[in-house]
């Protein structure tokens, strides 16, 4: 049995800090293979979540702690919507339609989602990136970050 509570949800909060990409996730599935993929992830507001598509592919997500901005976007990278969801809102998770350009902004110190979505997973080609969206690591990142951040 695999247990989501406080303990995970503080250790990931704790790798999320400490990483690079100041996120880290936890798989519930046992293989990329699965035909189901689930998994926590925790982000600190530093993380970013570059505008990115899945193909065909749903993504359904609920908020377990702190609060974050989720976009939608046209073709060209205009906001079309943004939803607040988490800790304070009416709204604790939302589905995201297949084929949808999207990206996440945590908005509290602590911050945990629980997602799911269909599998296989192959990183190859799990997810579309958008070409009008800076590449994460790059010095134009940031301002990225902070011009989501001002859209809400």
């Amino acid at each position: 049995m695999k247990l989501i509570n406080t303990k995970l949800l503080e250790q990931l909060i704790q790798d999320a800090a400490s990483s690079p990409r100041q996120r880290s996730h936890y798989n519930i599935h046992e293989s990329l293979a699965d035909t189901v993929q689930k998994l926590v992830v925790a982000a600190t507001p530093k993380s970013y979540f570059r505008p990115h598509r899945h193909h065909d592919k749903t993504e359904f997500a609920l908020v377990l702690r702190g609060r974050f901005a989720v976009f939608q976007f046209d073709e060209e990278g205009a906001i079309t919507e943004y939803q607040i969801i988490g800790e304070d809102t009416d709204t604790n998770g939302l589905e995201i339609p297949a084929n949808t350009w999207h990206s996440w902004l945590a908005l509290r110190d602590e911050n945990v989602f629980f997602e799911t979505k269909q599998g296989p997973y192959d990183p190859a080609t799990a997810a579309e990136f958008a070409s009008w969206a800076p590449e994460e690591n790059s010095p134009e990142a940031n301002d990225y970050i902070e011009k989501l951040r001002k859209a809400i």
